[in-house]
């Protein structure tokens, strides 16, 4: 099992996103390999993989169990398909169920102070949460906006690349379900913006020689790419106390906060599907679902003006 892990990693790093790689090399090495490596490949049973999780459930939790799952299940269904087992023994075991993380998001007055609090400081980052909040885009999708991404004509935004959050490889890749998507932009939004492009200009003279030719919306002060961990911690975090609002809120919240905003004034699922980005609609209903607002009465009615 060992040699085959190794030779399973090395046929799929040119294959997956350099931090998919990146988890299944983690995973391997920590949890998979130490348990597994040394049993023969051929002679892999269901009740060797149940072990496995049967003990690392003791310490870890359930979803990182079901992670250590996907990646074995991922490797050992590859040397199906090359011939090298008859079956996947990882299919028939048992993993610990998952709790549905609940969603916390902000509400209206909650945001409108968030705003408001990064308005009144000048808050170099304004724009930045303005989109976050109506746009819904992912922290590591806001720092990789460029400004050709943006057509303040037409009020629109291109979001077709994120910051990678893999230690080797490339600095952008492909966001999250691999599809680009436009987002048509609010007029507080395109007006944080026009305010933003000229407060970056006089950024990039006082930077002079030292600024970065990114093309970035959302650069560092001299023009470079920004970590997503520096913008929480050094400016959103003092942000939310500003505004009044307890640190543990996540700069993720804003995403939800944006979905939870369109879809409990009517907003139709499809339509906050497409701006998030999810690469279906059943997994925007499955998530928000209780945030739609009932529509039991419409239904009602519908189906009485029908019969009638």
């Amino acid at each position: 099992m060992g040699e085959y892990l190794d030779r399973w990693l090395a046929s799929t790093r040119d294959s997956v996103k350099p931090v998919t790689w990146e988890n299944y090399a983690r995973n391997v090495r920590l949890h998979i390999a130490p348990a597994l490596g040394k049993v023969k490949l051929a002679k892999l049973q269901p009740h060797h993989v149940q072990a496995l999780y049967d003990e690392k459930r003791l310490h870890l939790s359930p979803a990182t169990v079901q992670l250590i799952h996907g990646v074995l299940s991922s490797a050992l269904q590859q040397a199906l398909m090359w011939r090298l087992v008859r079956e996947n023994v990882a299919a028939p075991t048992k993993r610990p169920k998952m709790r549905r993380e609940e969603i916390k998001p902000l509400s209206a007055d909650e945001a409108k102070r968030l705003l408001a609090a990064a308005s009144e400081a000048g808050d170099r980052h304004e724009a930045l949460y303005v989109l976050a909040l109506t746009t819904g885009a992912r922290i590591g999708e806001l720092v990789a906006l460029r400004w050709t991404d943006l057509d303040l004509e037409a009020g629109t935004l291109r979001i077709e690349r994120t910051r990678s959050a893999a230690k080797d490889g490339p600095t952008f890749t492909t966001p999250k379900g691999g599809k680009a998507r436009n987002a048509h932009l609010t007029p507080r939004a395109l007006e944080a913006l026009r305010r933003h492009r000229a407060g970056q200009n006089e950024m990039r003279l006082a930077a002079g020689v030292l600024w970065e030719g990114n093309d970035l919306i959302f650069p560092t002060r001299t023009g470079g790419v920004m970590r997503p961990s520096t913008l929480t911690d050094d400016h959103f975090k003092p942000l939310l106390e500003r505004a009044g609002l307890p640190r543990s809120v996540r700069f993720h919240d804003l995403r939800l906060t944006a979905a939870t905003l369109l879809l409990s004034r009517g907003v139709h699922p499809k339509l906050v599907q497409e701006l998030l980005g999810h690469s279906s609609i059943a997994m925007t209903l499955d998530r928000y679902s209780h945030w739609i607002p009932s529509m039991g009465e419409q239904t009602a009615a519908a189906m009485e003006a029908a019969l009638s």
